[in-house]
């Protein structure tokens, strides 16, 4: 994965089929201290303690469709290859937490990518549940929240142009406003 969005996306795809009913996705820019946070966590079924133990082993998955299970490893990897750190927690009926760290100005840092797109795709797929992404940097915080937009919209399709079109275009100008990095 050679984005920050396509990790987002992998482990909020985890969240769904885990039957989380809240998803939230939280980055933190501090570049002051050279730091970027992604955290996402969800209320989901969670894990035990085996489970949780092989979590980010690339030779473990839950699944039964396949026998590797990549996505938490290679952002592991990703955390750790570009001076960061990486942290799993979950409880069994609670839910579980992502949190990956990494050194902003780190050549292997991956780049955001278009956290955007991951949005809305994921608010397209994922009508059982809330959600929320939110953004801060010293330069402010931006939040958005699939709930609200789902109250605003009312019966409106996500999938129509406009709406697409809309989210997509508060989410970029959003980001621009707080300078969050690319």
């Amino acid at each position: 994965m050679r984005t920050l969005s396509e990790h987002i996306l992998d482990i909020v795809q985890n969240s769904i089929k885990a039957k989380a009913t809240l998803i939230e996705i939280i980055v933190e820019e501090d570049k002051i201290n050279d730091l970027c946070s992604l955290t996402i966590k969800d209320n989901g079924c969670g894990m035990n303690r085996e489970t949780l133990q092989q979590a980010a082993n690339p030779f473990f998955t839950s699944r039964n469709t396949r026998k590797v299970g990549l996505g938490l490893a290679l952002l592991k990897q990703n955390a750790e290859r570009s001076n960061g750190s990486f942290k799993l927690d979950s409880e069994p009926g609670v839910g579980t937490t992502v949190t990956a760290g990494f050194q902003l100005s780190n050549v292997d840092k991956p780049p955001m990518g278009d956290i955007w797109e991951t949005y809305y795709l994921t608010l397209l797929s994922y009508s059982e549940g809330v959600l929320e992404y939110s953004h801060e940097t010293e330069k402010g915080k931006f939040s958005i929240n699939s709930g609200e937009i789902k109250e605003m919209l009312g019966d409106i399709s996500f999938q129509q142009k406009e709406i697409r079109e809309g989210i997509i275009e508060l989410i970029k100008n959003n980001l621009e406003e707080i300078e969050a990095t690319k």
